[in-house]
């Protein structure tokens, strides 16, 4: 490494983000300027370890102590070409990826870990501003060609390999914008849209189509584009939400939290306001789950200018420090996590149950009724909760947004396709290769929801594999890590 005790010398340190009571007046992202050299610090905390189970950790596989040593030497095309030899969105991921091989890092045993997603980023808009990310035209054309359902992370990484293999791709997206879940799932304040509609545009110019308005088995025949198409590559996500099955789930005011995040994406792209919508203002919002969706929500309603913002999990809280013996590294880090929305405001709570929901006596929602429950260990060895005697409680809640995950793809395209799926309902393949040898699958609709570095990873490999089909060979050209870098 470039800087052999850099792990010793320096901290690790983060771009500040603006004051939570300026940004939610916003929805533009929330971290402020952080100098070249403060990067090459943080670079320079990457250790010359023995095994870096950093790779591992990263779904991608990325290369990391070798663009954090050329960072450090600001070799920004190196760094560059290492990271996109792995990644085709590093944009995306230094923004809003959870960072499993921060968890992973060696340092992270007995020091904060390298901020690895911040370098990241940073390489990538570097790469951008100097135009090393660019258009990069196929040296020659197969003839073949590969429809791709989906513009969501996965989509996207499958349609950029594919069409670097020569295939004609054409990505059908049934919104009226491309992104999937980059667009419509995420928030701007962590992921501005430009940053997508950026992407986007390189990859047209690069020669792939996109459709939009390309709702494929409602207003295209999916037998049609099977015709019209080599291979069919479903992209489609885990979108049909998880419910909640208490009494009162179908007042007014009920809402899951994608409808809810998607509406609000929308309006801050501009779009006409909807006859129908679903609005935080003035309101006191309780969001059901605790991952990253209900956190975002809960940004979202500060910015929507909400009475209160409450957030239930039924889980016990987290430690704030992992547990060595139960949780020990290289795993990733059972703790309690403080999002930049849980700084804007807020409550918390941990291990609540939710009874039902209260009519206010017009059909709309007035409150929540919960209890405490308290979890224990059966003589069966299962994990279970009781309720705590005398917990019950009624919360004031005008907006209820169910975030408690999502539990499948939607059934009617693979129902129509007559593809075949596992027992919980994703798309079975072998080989990203469905029941149907025409028909392969990659992301969300193959493995269930997960984060969008896996959907990135997905596509890619999944790429490869239709890449295989289609070439003369039977060989892919398509590797894990593209290893033009080593000539640097």
């Amino acid at each position: 490494m470039g800087h052999a005790d850099g792990f010793l010398k320096f901290n690790r340190e983060l771009p500040h983000s603006r004051d939570p009571k300026v940004r939610i007046g916003d929805y533009k992202e929330i971290y402020e300027p952080f100098p070249e050299t403060k990067t090459k610090e943080q670079a320079a905390r990457c250790m010359d370890c023995g095994i870096p189970f950093c790779h591992n950790g990263c779904p991608l596989g990325n290369i990391i102590p070798d663009f954090n040593d050329a960072v450090y030497n600001e070799q920004w095309e190196k760094a560059a070409t290492i990271l996109l030899s792995t990644n085709n969105f590093p944009e995306f991921t230094g923004r809003i990826c959870p960072a499993p091989c921060e968890a992973s890092c060696v340092l992270g045993i007995n020091k904060p870990p390298v901020a690895i997603e911040h370098i990241e980023k940073t390489i990538a808009e570097k790469a951008f501003e100097t135009g090393l990310i660019k258009p990069q035209l196929p040296e020659f054309r197969t003839g073949k060609k590969v429809a791709v359902v989906g513009s969501g992370p996965a989509g996207l990484a499958a349609a950029a390999q594919l069409n670097k293999a020569g295939h004609w791709v054409t990505v059908f997206e049934r919104s009226d914008r491309i992104g999937g879940l980059l667009r419509y799932g995420i928030p701007d304040f962590k992921l501005e849209k430009w940053v997508v509609d950026r992407r986007v545009k390189i990859m047209e110019e690069e020669g792939i189509r996109f459709k939009v308005n390309a709702d494929i088995g409602i207003n295209i025949n999916p037998d049609e584009l099977l015709e019209d198409f080599d291979i069919l590559l479903m992209c489609t996500g885990a979108t049909k939400p998880r419910d909640l099955s208490i009494e009162g789930r179908e007042l007014d005011g009920v809402h899951f939290a994608m409808d809810f995040l998607s509406l609000q994406n929308k309006e801050v792209a501009g779009d006409d306001a909807p006859e129908v919508t679903i609005k935080a203002t003035g309101k006191h919002v309780i969001v059901i789950g605790g991952g990253d969706t209900g956190s975002d929500c809960i940004g979202t309603s500060h910015r929507q200018g909400a009475a209160s913002v409450t957030q239930l999990e039924l889980l016990p809280k987290p430690p704030s420090q992992r547990d060595a013996d139960q949780n020990p590294w290289p795993e990733w880090p059972t703790v309690v996590r403080t999002s930049s929305s849980h700084e804007e405001g807020g409550e918390r709570a941990w291990s609540m149950l939710t009874r039902k929901f209260i009519d206010n006596g017009d059909g709309t929602v007035s409150g929540l009724e919960v209890v405490e429950i308290e979890w224990f260990t059966d003589d069966k060895g299962n994990r279970t909760f009781r309720e705590k005697e005398g917990s019950e409680r009624i919360l004031p809640c005008d907006l209820a947004l169910l975030a408690i995950g999502f539990v499948s793809p939607e059934r009617e395209l693979p129902d129509q396709l007559k593809l075949e799926t596992d027992p919980r309902g994703n798309i079975k393949t072998k080989k990203y290769r469905t029941s149907d040898p025409r028909i392969f699958a990659a992301g969300d609709a193959r493995r269930g929801q997960s984060l969008v570095v896996w959907a990135i990873a997905e596509g890619r490999e999944a790429a490869a594999e239709v890449d295989k089909v289609l070439s003369v060979s039977g060989q892919s050209r398509l590797e894990r890590r593209d290893r033009s870098y080593l000539s640097l």
